[in-house]
């Protein structure tokens, strides 16, 4: 018996990493559409879904902001998290930290500390930074590359990972720019929950640096291949349930499409970047887009058009010019 135990743990110590496999909770829920005209009714600027009793998915509405960014706040034993911090600044429109913190633990002297983190820098994940600065054991970490590559100790950035403990819950914090020089991916390893930001979500992936979106995309999939993955949850959702686009800018989203992607498209990320075409592709359920080199496409054809335009006109205007000399002089008199 005790060869037999003395064989189990050897065989055990060659075995890959074992994962708790958490159990995804139900994720059925139907936000605020917005409206066409949103000032014809109220809308709460905000919406809270309460995942589970440590994990709350905060949504600002569409006719707050056309952006409608999520917001995800995870609590644990000694600290919370939160990811972002919206697209609205003034707490009278949209009282995000009023909000988080009414979540908190403890009363109002003695609440839960909390950290306040970022997907990536762009202003419409971190415009609610100053509703939280100077608020009561709260720390808002800059978005900017610098700060969050000192802050988690990731200094070969983008290579590595790094680990924030928030007591009974731990959050892996990968390095995943593309999308944005700054961005980050965070995996809560209790729940399984992915919290990609605008790195992956049901909208136009907006690539910034391909190169490094694909190197990121590469590391993420390699990330999670063995890892239990309940969902995916982004930064917004531009789609319907058919997986059609809205219009730019819209501020109302009927038949939206569920926030939660999964695993599988982690996985096709990769094939799909790499065979994107420098502008705009869809490939494979996902919608890619370099807005720079569309704009710069845009532009060259404008050129194009005006160029071409330009030279139709000269020619008319010398063939008018020539019949009005040929009328005057007669024809061969003006040579």
């Amino acid at each position: 018996m005790r060869s037999l135990l003395s064989l189990l743990l050897v065989l055990s110590s060659f075995s890959g990493p074992a994962w708790a496999s958490p159990v995804p909770q139900p994720l059925d829920v139907h936000w605020d559409p917005g409206a066409e005209d949103c000032a014809a009714r109220a809308h709460a600027p905000q919406e809270v879904f309460r995942y589970d009793q440590r994990t709350f998915i905060l949504r600002e509405d569409l006719c707050s902001t056309w952006e409608a960014p999520f917001v995800y706040l995870l609590v644990g034993d000694k600290q919370a998290l939160l990811i972002d911090t919206g697209d609205v600044a003034d707490p009278k429109l949209m009282p995000l930290a009023d909000t988080v913190t009414g979540l908190l633990p403890g009363d109002k002297q003695a609440k839960l500390p909390l950290i306040v983190v970022h997907s990536h820098t762009h202003l419409d994940h971190r415009a609610g930074d100053p509703q939280f600065q100077g608020l009561a054991n709260v720390h808002v970490l800059p978005a900017q590359l610098a700060e969050v590559r000192a802050y988690f100790g990731l200094s070969r950035w983008p290579e590595g990972m790094a680990q924030v403990d928030l007591g009974g819950r731990v959050v892996d914090v990968l390095p995943a720019p593309g999308h944005n020089p700054a961005h980050v991916v965070y995996y809560d390893r209790g729940t399984g929950l992915l919290f990609s930001g605008d790195f992956l979500m049901a909208a136009r992936l907006l690539v910034d640096d391909i190169v490094s979106y694909r190197a990121s995309a590469r590391r993420i999939a390699d990330f999670v291949r063995d890892r239990p993955v309940s969902y995916v949850l982004g930064g917004h959702v531009e789609e319907d349930s058919k997986g059609r686009l809205y219009a730019w800018q819209a501020s109302h989203h009927p038949d939206e499409h569920a926030l939660q992607l999964g695993k599988p498209q982690v996985l096709a990320l990769p094939a799909a970047l790499d065979a994107f075409n420098g502008f705009r592709a869809e490939q494979d359920g996902f919608v890619i887009i370099n807005s720079m080199h569309e704009l710069e496409a845009m532009a060259a054809a404008a050129a194009l058009v005006l160029a071409a335009l330009g030279y139709g006109i000269y020619r008319v205007v010398g063939y008018r010019r020539r019949k009005l000399v040929n009328r005057l002089v007669g024809p061969g008199d003006h040579d």
